[in-house]
């Protein structure tokens, strides 16, 4: 009888295990904070006529905090302004015509707008008060939605659009399921 050749030591341990199926990666569980010298991967940058009246406008509906403004020459306009909104980061300028056609254009403008900018936020009835005392118009409403979050849209006065949003609490889901 033939005998089959003895494998050695190194071959023995090279035994191939099955790949471990990799776990999807969890989400962070808290939101990064930004440091006074970082800015996000990822900005929004708005152009508005009306810079300054829209910072005002953007604190009092969305607790906005400025982190930091440029004035433009002409001391009336702001050339660049970074503002933290929920723990993100929205850049603005006012708008420049003298400098010719502008890349892009305020909404107001436009009269539309190709983007939304979205709030995921603990509460967002109370961010949705807020906002709309402050002088936001409804879009969509406020209202429960089937894939689980309280969500509605808005339109600040310079004609940007927001969506507000935040999971719906299980209470309320509760409530929901029983009507």
């Amino acid at each position: 009888m033939a005998r089959s050749p003895k494998k050695s030591t190194a071959q023995v341990k090279k035994k191939k295990k099955p790949a471990a199926k990799k776990a999807a990666p969890k989400p962070p569980s808290k939101r990064a904070k930004l440091s006074a010298k970082e800015y996000a991967p990822l900005a929004p940058y708005l152009r508005i006529k009306g810079a300054r009246e829209a910072i005002d406008f953007y604190k009092k509906a969305f607790n906005a905090s400025v982190r930091m403004i440029m004035d433009a020459e002409d001391k009336v306009r702001i050339m660049h302004a970074d503002l933290i909104i929920n723990g993100g980061e929205i850049m603005l300028s006012d708008t420049f015509p003298e400098f010719g056609t502008a890349v892009t254009t305020p909404p107001v403008d436009a009269n539309t707008t190709t983007v939304s900018l979205h709030l995921q936020v603990n509460d967002a009835d109370k961010w949705w008060k807020r906002a709309t005392d402050a002088g936001c118009s409804v879009v969509m409403p406020l209202e429960d939605q089937f894939w689980g979050d309280r969500f509605g849209m808005i339109k600040d006065p310079f004609g940007h659009v927001w969506s507000i949003a935040s999971r719906i609490k299980k209470k309320r889901a509760k409530k929901r399921a029983r009507k």
